[in-house]
């Protein structure tokens, strides 16, 4: 089986078993973020379809005056093997059944047959916009870049746009 065809097989089941848990009111502690796009592509010669995973722990989250702030956890995948490994925080703005949360999460890249980002660590920054769908559910759309802030001998960066699912749990 092909690496590309095993990464949707494992998003699709992921996917339906995320939609179709069932969830009671007194559970929604944790959010899941599933999510499919395009790594860098803003760049004709690296760009590569990504997949991921996103944790946020919704008992750690605290009111300040930047907003309603969250751990985030999450790794994503691309079709050169690339990864993404990252751990930061999401900011929430709820304007009616929309969100806006912006996010910046540091965390450990490697290149696999992809991009050269010209360093272990990346900085990932994140401005996403997502729809309520039910109680339990959001649809989103996300915009990143991830850069390494000069800490490599080069600093290319990429873009990136991703779709997004969010379970409550």
């Amino acid at each position: 089986m092909q690496y590309n065809q095993l990464i949707a097989k494992l998003f699709f089941i992921t996917f339906l078993g995320l939609f179709f848990s069932p969830v009671s009111a007194e559970e929604k502690n944790f959010e899941y973020n599933v999510y499919l796009g395009m790594f860098d592509f803003s760049d004709d010669g690296k760009r590569a379809a990504l997949v991921g995973f996103e944790h946020i722990d919704k008992d750690l989250n605290k009111d300040t005056f930047l907003g309603n702030l969250s751990p985030i956890t999450g790794i994503f995948v691309t079709k050169d093997s690339a990864a993404y490994f990252y751990t930061g925080v999401k900011a929430k703005y709820k304007l009616g059944t929309i969100d806006f949360t912006p996010s910046f999460a540091p965390g450990l890249y490697r290149k696999g047959n992809g991009k050269d980002l010209g360093h272990v660590i990346e900085f990932k920054t994140e401005l996403q916009l997502s729809l309520d769908l039910s109680t339990n559910s959001k649809l989103g759309f996300s915009y990143n870049h991830l850069s390494n802030a000069s800490l490599g001998s080069k600093n290319p960066g990429a873009n990136s746009y991703i779709f997004n699912f969010f379970k409550i749990f």
